[in-house]
């Protein structure tokens, strides 16, 4: 069993890691310790979007993550990318839609989370990055909507780092903290991506 700290290392720094430990896993479990929820969920997330089964365990103040690659015979990359069903990504920088007037651009915005909630196919995400982080937050005039959008299987990742800067990490009200490792994956994996 190969184990590995990530205690003490900034996002995405354990997901990257643990991505890199998982590249040269045969066969075998990987624990990951961290030092925080946050950074648990994000490398949880990773472990599972890459097949793997995760086990977290809490020890003290440190969390224990279990990580064992799936068996079998694997598809390839190509294999993988050929079967997949599109993955419409949504990305979202401000809380505001367009350039000019802040009120029309709220109401614009507003208009356009709405508007997916009747779409097909639903977005495969919601990326809130900068100030967009702001309509996951407490306050929001959107919440109701992006609520709405998740109860409908749409992944509403918020930037942590962003949410730190404004100090909104306490008051998000819906989707889950992100890192820039998983934000950018699904930026890659996005098919088509969406910049309203």
């Amino acid at each position: 069993m190969s184990v590995i700290d990530c205690r003490g290392l900034a996002c995405p720094q354990p997901v990257v890691t643990t991505k890199q430990a998982l590249d040269q896993l045969k066969g075998e479990e990987l624990v990951v310790i961290v030092a925080n929820s946050i950074s648990s969920n994000n490398v949880e997330r990773f472990a599972q979007s890459q097949g793997c089964s995760v086990i977290v365990e809490k020890k003290g103040e440190d969390y224990h993550l279990r990580i064992r690659k799936p068996g079998g015979s694997e598809k390839t990359e190509l294999d993988q990318k050929a079967k997949s069903p599109q993955k419409p990504v949504v990305y979202i920088n401000s809380p505001l839609l367009g350039i000019g007037d802040e009120a029309l651009g709220s109401i614009l915005m507003r208009a356009f989370l709405k508007t997916l909630l009747d779409l097909k196919p639903k977005p495969y995400r919601l990326i809130l990055i900068n100030s967009g982080v702001r309509l996951s937050s407490e306050g929001s005039e959107v919440l109701e909507t992006l609520k709405a959008l998740s109860d409908q299987g749409v992944a509403i990742l918020s930037c942590g780092t962003c949410l730190d800067f404004y100090g909104l990490k306490e008051r998000l009200r819906v989707g889950t903290v992100s890192n820039m490792f998983e934000i950018a994956q699904s930026l890659l994996d996005a098919d088509p991506l969406i910049r309203p």
